[in-house]
């Protein structure tokens, strides 16, 4: 049985390609750094698209702050989106700060020091 593809599923990703170029092309603004883009939800109607973000080797406050600054320039990059995309309409670009990449580090972190403790109380042996 074939896989359905969304429309919605297929401008986000061409979204996702597009916006990844002109972030690093077009916009100069020394704020927002290196950003890659995890996600872009479109809704169903394609009025909006949701674009996460991560910052590499940033903190959370810096990401927070580039999103900041793309979601100012989010007009700018529509109309660039508009040359790029065949639509009618672009969808409004809406740009999040997206933790979850931390959160899984930080979570990573706390299980290698979990089992570094287990071992260290000699609970090592195959149960």
């Amino acid at each position: 049985m074939p896989r359905e593809f969304f429309r919605a599923d297929r401008v986000g990703d061409a979204i996702q390609r597009y916006l990844a170029n002109m972030i690093q092309q077009e916009i100069r603004d020394p704020r927002v750094g290196l950003v890659n883009i995890n996600s872009v939800t479109v809704s169903r109607d394609m009025a909006y698209a949701k674009v996460y973000i991560t910052l590499v080797g940033g903190t959370e406050t810096s990401g927070r702050e580039s999103a900041e600054v793309l979601n100012n320039a989010s007009g700018f990059l529509r109309t660039l989106l508009a040359k790029e995309l065949n639509m009618r309409t672009v969808p409004r670009l809406q740009f999040y700060y997206d933790h979850t990449s931390v959160r899984g580090q930080e979570l990573s972190s706390l299980i290698d020091r979990a089992v570094a403790a287990d071992k260290a109380k000699g609970g090592d042996e195959d149960s």
